[in-house]
C-alpha cells in the first residue's frame, strides 16, 4: 500500500468553506487494522499517520493564531486612523461636535481653524504639531512595508473603512477556522487514544 493510499484512509470529503478538511472519526479500530492480519508495525505506521494529521492539524491553527494576533493589532489602528481623519475633516468643514466642549481649545483658536495634536515619531520618541484645518486638504497614511501615501480625505476615509471591514470580517473567519481546526484537533487526539487502547 502506498503512503499516499494511507493518507486517504483519513481523509473525509467535509471541508470548511476555507478548504480545511474535516477530522476523520474513527468509530471502530477494525475498520482500520485487521486484528487478524495485523502486526505490530502496521499499529505503529497507523499511530504515525493519525500523529502527523494531527501536527497539521496544530500547526494551521498555529498558523491562524498568528493571524488574528495580527488582525488584533491591526483593527484598532485602523480605527483610530479612521476616526482621526473624520476628526481632521469635520473640523476643516467647520463642524462642531460634542466632543468639542471636551477638548478645552480657546475660542480664538478653534475659531481659526488651527489644532495642536501630539503625534508618535517612533515607540518611544512624540513630537506636537498644529494643524490648520482649514488649509487640510489630505493626510498621509501609514501602509507598512515603509511605504505612506498621501490621500485626499474623502478618499482617506473610503479606504480606511473598506480596510476595517476588510479586517474585521477576516477576523470572524479566522476565529471561526480556529474553532474548527480545535474540534478536529480534539477528534483526532481522541482518535489517538482509541487506537492505544485497542
Amino acid at each position: 500500500m502506498s503512503s499516499a493510499a494511507k493518507v486517504d484512509r483519513l481523509s473525509t470529503d467535509e471541508k470548511n468553506p476555507r478548504g480545511i478538511p474535516k477530522a476523520k472519526f474513527i468509530e471502530k479500530v477494525e475498520d482500520f487494522i485487521n486484528p487478524k492480519t495485523s502486526s505490530d508495525a502496521d499499529v505503529s505506521t497507523f499511530l504515525s499517520e493519525l500523529e502527523t494529521r494531527l501536527q497539521q492539524y496544530k500547526f494551521m491553527e498555529e498558523s491562524k493564531r498568528n493571524t488574528l494576533r495580527s488582525l488584533n493589532t491591526k483593527v484598532p489602528d485602523i480605527k483610530n486612523n479612521l476616526s482621526m481623519v473624520k476628526f481632521l475633516k469635520e473640523k476643516k468643514e467647520g463642524k462642531t461636535g460634542d466632543d468639542d466642549e471636551d477638548l478645552d481649545l480657546d475660542e480664538d483658536e478653534s475659531s481659526k481653524g488651527k489644532i495642536e495634536v501630539n503625534y508618535e515619531l517612533n515607540d518611544t520618541l512624540y513630537s506636537t504639531a498644529t494643524i490648520d484645518t482649514e488649509k487640510l486638504d489630505s493626510v498621509g497614511l501609514w501602509l507598512g512595508a515603509n511605504v505612506m501615501l498621501e490621500y485626499p480625505l474623502d478618499e482617506a476615509m473610503d479606504m480606511l473603512t473598506e480596510r476595517l471591514e476588510i479586517a474585521e470580517n477576516s477576523k470572524k473567519v479566522t476565529l471561526e477556522d480556529i474553532e474548527y481546526l480545535r474540534e478536529n484537533i480534539t477528534t483526532m487526539e481522541v482518535n489517538i487514544s482509541r487506537v492505544y487502547n485497542w
